[in-house]
């Protein structure tokens, strides 16, 4: 929601008249790779992951959105396909409209593009820090951004991560999200049991997490504002 309370109040009116409230249940499908965008999603609470699926079946999260932003990104810039997978990682509530109603709100109003805009600005450079961090940075680091993260989007402590998720979001094996939850809940940073993770020390994710999660903290800020994110 905070893509939309940046918006000038006409712009919100205009929206509010199409935009209705749905539950975004756990592992709910959004649009999937080379079939159409019927909907656009602006997600008040929930993650939605971005999965890029190879021919192989293998899957590999390659971004995130959550309150901050929206799902449907391709219907900004005029295209009705979707690119690849969009699924809900982490279940939440979202207010959703028509895909084609929202790119005739969008074209009726310069002052909503530019903001639409600059939120896609802060999404791409999230994917290109994601990229890079998946690169230079260790499972462990990795973990604390996506933990620090969602706790953002969620405004709470709690919340659902299912190993399945876990570890496609690390790109590793199912061992592999044993290895590392049991290595943060033994360092007394999170409880991790049967798909459910409670943050209990933020301050120590934070002092383990990688750059990245502060990189891209302070660009959705700078171009969206800190509204309704935590930590601040």
């Amino acid at each position: 929601m905070r893509l939309i309370t940046r918006m000038t109040p006409a712009d919100q009116k205009k929206l509010h008249r199409y935009l209705e409230p749905q539950p975004m249940e756990y592992r709910r499908s959004l649009y999937r790779a080379g079939e159409p965008i019927n909907s656009v999603y602006f997600l008040e609470s929930g993650v939605a992951s971005m999965v890029c699926t190879m021919q192989n079946g293998q899957a590999a999260e390659v971004g995130t959105v959550g309150n901050e932003g929206m799902v449907g990104l391709p219907i900004v810039f005029g295209d009705t396909m979707a690119p690849n997978d969009m699924y809900i990682q982490v279940p939440g509530s979202a207010l959703v409209m028509p895909s084609q109603t929202f790119h005739k709100c969008l074209q009726e109003s310069p002052s909503m593009q530019a903001i639409v805009l600059r939120y896609a600005h802060a999404m791409f450079n999230q994917v290109a820090q994601t990229a890079a961090c998946a690169h230079f940075h260790d499972i462990e680091r990795r973990a604390c951004r996506w933990l620090l993260m969602t706790c953002d989007r969620m405004l709470t402590d709690e919340f659902l991560l299912t190993q399945e998720f876990f570890a496609m979001m690390l790109g590793v094996r199912r061992q592999g999200v044993t290895k590392v939850a049991k290595t943060l809940q033994d360092a007394g940073l999170i409880h991790y049991h049967r798909g459910h993770v409670k943050i209990l020390d933020r301050d120590g994710l934070e002092d383990r997490v990688c750059e990245c999660y502060f990189v891209s903290r302070q660009d959705y800020d700078e171009l969206l504002g800190v509204n309704g994110v935590r930590g601040q």
